[in-house]
């Protein structure tokens, strides 16, 4: 006669442990991180100017790592250099974060200024 397990005995044994390569891996899209990497840009901008267009990214992932290529839109007068370098450091740090991956580069390209008016400054023609 064969004993009926009643899956008590199961619980009580202890689990294997399974080999690391074994268990499987976890991949993350480009678009993905694409989309982490626009969205930690337009966190770091703030207030974009009235007609400039979102932050876009495009992204190369490889063992790992993450290339990331930022095209923005900027307010004029402003330090660009500043702002860029903002940018920069916070995508990698959101993508660091969020996705796990480093971040060697992050390339930040202004396609557009856009005048903005001083604050406080008049509105329209001036003689």
């Amino acid at each position: 006669m064969t004993p009926v397990s009643n899956g008590v005995d199961e619980l009580r044994r202890p689990l294997e442990v399974v080999a690391p390569g074994e268990r499987g891996a976890t991949r993350i899209a480009d678009r993905v991180v694409s989309k982490i990497a626009a969205r930690a840009a337009r966190e770091a901008l703030g207030k974009l100017p009235a007609a400039a267009t979102p932050p876009r990214a495009s992204v190369v992932v490889h063992h790992g790592t993450a290339r990331i290529g930022i095209h923005l839109d900027l307010g004029y007068p402003t330090d660009i250099g500043a702002r860029c370098a903002d940018v920069r450091r916070h995508v990698a740090s959101r993508v660091r974060a969020l996705v796990g991956m480093e971040v060697p580069e992050v390339a930040v390209h202004v396609e557009r200024l856009h005048l903005t008016p001083a604050h406080g400054s008049a509105q329209g023609r001036t003689r």
